[in-house]
């Protein structure tokens, strides 16, 4: 068991990373408190919490995303910190602020840095003035089209426009020409101000056919700052990853150094502290691009932890605890090839609609560097409320060519019955000869299967 000066930990989540995080907790003799909505009763979490709270209604405006309500419940259960997981408050400033005001531990990045980092703008200043390259772009807010139209033509297409608080590739539109600026323009804007309350857009250069790499930080109270490696995140839909992997094969241990000391840059000249994720975009050149920086956990988190060995969850409670940095960037050593599948309740022949409802029957297989992160179990209502994802399936053997061959074989395993999945388009995707050639980038959904 493992020592730590925070006694007791309020989870503000659900799902999978909720009990992720329990389990880390558990394993340091920390005591835990789940906190739910009345959609989330029998919920996995609330049973392997020391205590579970009642935050409010299914909607997660009034439970998830409830400031106060959560505040309260660490107060009444008299927990020293909160852990947000990711998603819902985890990139909140002002929850982060809040919690310092009832001197409650924020187990993530004091909230000055989350507010300047998540402000897309503020971080790409940031990058510039430390000298990390950035896509080429506009360094001041974008309010209206008409304006950005003028600055598009002059930096000519196709461009991509971004919503300055944007995420989950929400506020996000790439124009391929004047004609079609101005209608993307808005619709992005639109969407940012329906998803995050703000109005502020920035455009830059797109990138064509890139790698999306980005690089894990580990980064304490004192200054020190050490990289654990990339991921390879490029394979995604409407800009929602589906499979990650550790190592990029596209990078040779030069370009990784490189990429591994610019991360690191990057952190450092914003003062980070915590678990975060400095993402880049790799042109088939070998030059790369700052994009943005996670202040959080990311749900692929697992794929570094199975080629470094190390317990991101764990790294996280201590240094917010106030313990220095246990390792150095010399301890960090990359072995094997490690790759995540998110496995969604979803329809993949209807658009991939959502498709929540009972769990008949699960089956989770298991083996020697087999790890199943999930929340369901038989019998589990899925409820219609919250994000589609219900299971990670991950695999680590000692090159990547032994990783697809045991990915394969595990979600030919895997079992979830009663509700819709994507487990067999994932199958298919990780068969797909130009995936397992490593010829990917972040359009490959789209231009094998036209989505």
């Amino acid at each position: 068991m493992e020592k730590c000066m925070i006694n007791k930990i309020l989870v503000a989540n659900r799902g999978e990373i909720a009990v992720r995080i329990i389990r880390a907790c558990r394993e340091m003799g920390i005591k835990t408190v789940a906190v739910y909505s009345t959609a989330d009763r029998e919920a996995l979490h609330t049973q392997l919490a020391d205590e579970a709270v009642c935050i409010g209604p299914a909607d997660s405006a009034g439970s998830y995303l409830n400031m106060e309500r959560i505040l309260s419940a660490t107060i009444l259960t008299k927990a020293d910190a909160i852990h947000p997981g990711f998603g819902f408050l985890s990139e909140n400033s002002k929850f982060a602020a809040m919690c310092r005001k009832c001197n409650i531990i924020f187990i993530g990045p004091d909230a000055e840095i989350i507010e300047k980092l998540g402000n897309k703008s503020e971080a790409r200043k940031t990058m510039v003035n430390a000298g990390v390259p950035v896509t080429p772009g506009t360094t001041e807010p974008v309010y209206d089209a008409k304006k950005g139209l003028e600055i598009a033509d002059e930096m000519g297409y196709p461009v991509m426009i971004k919503a300055s608080s944007g995420g989950g590739g929400r506020g996000m539109r790439m124009a391929d020409s004047h004609d079609e600026f101005v209608v993307n323009f808005n619709t992005a804007q639109s969407e940012s101000v329906a998803a995050f309350g703000d109005n502020t857009m920035y455009i830059e250069k797109y990138i064509q056919s890139p790698r999306h790499v980005e690089f894990q930080i580990l980064a304490d109270k004192y200054g020190n700052v050490i990289h654990l490696g990339e991921r390879d995140c490029s394979i995604q839909r409407n800009h929602q990853k589906m499979i990650e992997e550790s190592p990029c094969i596209a990078i040779n241990e030069e370009l990784r150094r490189k990429m591994g000391e610019t991360a690191v840059k990057a952190a450092k000249a914003a003062h980070y502290e915590n678990a975060g994720t400095i993402e880049f975009l790799l042109d088939s050149s070998g030059e790369f691009y700052f994009m943005e920086m996670n202040t959080r956990i990311q749900v692929e988190h697992p794929v570094t932890e199975m080629v470094t060995g190390f317990d991101l969850i764990k790294e996280q409670i201590k240094i917010a605890a106030g313990e220095k940095l246990s390792y150095t960037q010399e301890d960090v050593v990359i072995s094997g090839h490690a790759m995540e599948c998110r496995i969604n309740a979803e329809d993949p022949s209807k658009k991939f609609r959502p498709s929540p409802g009972k769990i008949e029957r699960v089956h989770f297989p298991g083996g020697n560097g087999v790890r199943i992160e999930s929340a369901i179990y038989q019998g589990y209502v899925i409820p219609p409320n919250y994000d589609s994802m219900i299971c990670k399936v991950i695999v680590h053997d000692k090159n990547r060519e032994a990783a697809i061959q045991k990915m394969i074989s595990v979600l030919g395993e895997l079992v979830i019955e009663g509700v819709q999945t994507n487990i067999d388009f994932q199958f298919d995707l990780i068969s797909n000869e130009r995936f397992c050639e490593g010829k990917i980038n972040t359009h490959f959904i789209k231009d094998v299967y036209g989505l």
